[in-house]
């Protein structure tokens, strides 16, 4: 966890009990649950809760989970960009927001935009810029029946309702196809040289396309 220990909560009613969305949250709490063995977007749902546990230890690691009756239905991580990223490169206030995901038994009742809602209504949040890159092949085009394009609005929607917007850049991985993304928040506390050092790192080719 970073900068200092508050917990932000929010609480989702269903039939099936209340599903407690709340963080960030320390490598105990994480380690406590069992895991929803239908998360398992990025990799097995036990190596993910494996991976939840070291990021909620990271220096500058952040963890959300929505969970119900000791069972981990949904997270979204934030952690520092790895060094083999451009992005490592910017200012060090710079957190990337790993991953988003909700088991597939809760879905649709908004538990990933909860998550969100917590993850930043955390004021150490306008501190730092906030990345996400949104990949098609992480997304679940079979388990929800969306089209590729249908599946990229929806995540540009969800990212939007906190503040993350589309940036155009050059980075490899983002225009290896045209559904992938990335998306940017810029804290009300972020200093105008941060925000310009790390929009000096959207390209990295000066003949490049910038729409």
């Amino acid at each position: 966890m970073v900068e200092g220990q508050a917990e932000y909560v929010q609480v989702v009613l269903t039939p099936a009990g209340d599903i407690l969305v709340h963080g960030p949250v320390p490598p105990a709490q994480v380690a406590a649950l069992a895991m929803d063995p239908g998360l398992r977007a990025f990799r097995p749902a036990l190596k993910q809760r494996e991976a939840l546990l070291e990021i909620s230890a990271l220096p500058g690691g952040r963890v959300v989970i929505a969970e119900r009756s000791g069972e981990l239905l949904g997270y979204v991580t934030f952690h520092p960009p790895d060094d083999f990223e451009r992005w490592a490169l910017g200012p060090a206030r710079t957190l990337e927001l790993g991953a988003i995901e909700v088991a597939p038994k809760v879905r649709g009742l908004g538990l990933a935009r909860k998550l969100l809602e917590v993850a930043f209504s955390d004021p150490v949040m306008e501190n730092h810029i906030v990345l996400a890159t949104e990949y098609y092949w992480h997304w679940d085009l079979d388990g929800t029946g969306l089209h590729v394009w249908e599946y990229r609005e929806l995540m540009r929607q969800l990212m939007a309702h906190v503040g993350l917007r589309v940036k155009d850049t050059d980075e490899e991985e983002i225009i290896s196809h045209p559904a992938n993304m990335l998306t940017v928040r810029y804290g009300k506390n972020v200093p105008k040289e941060d925000i310009l050092a790390f929009e000096a790192l959207l390209f990295s080719k000066p003949d490049s396309n910038r729409g």
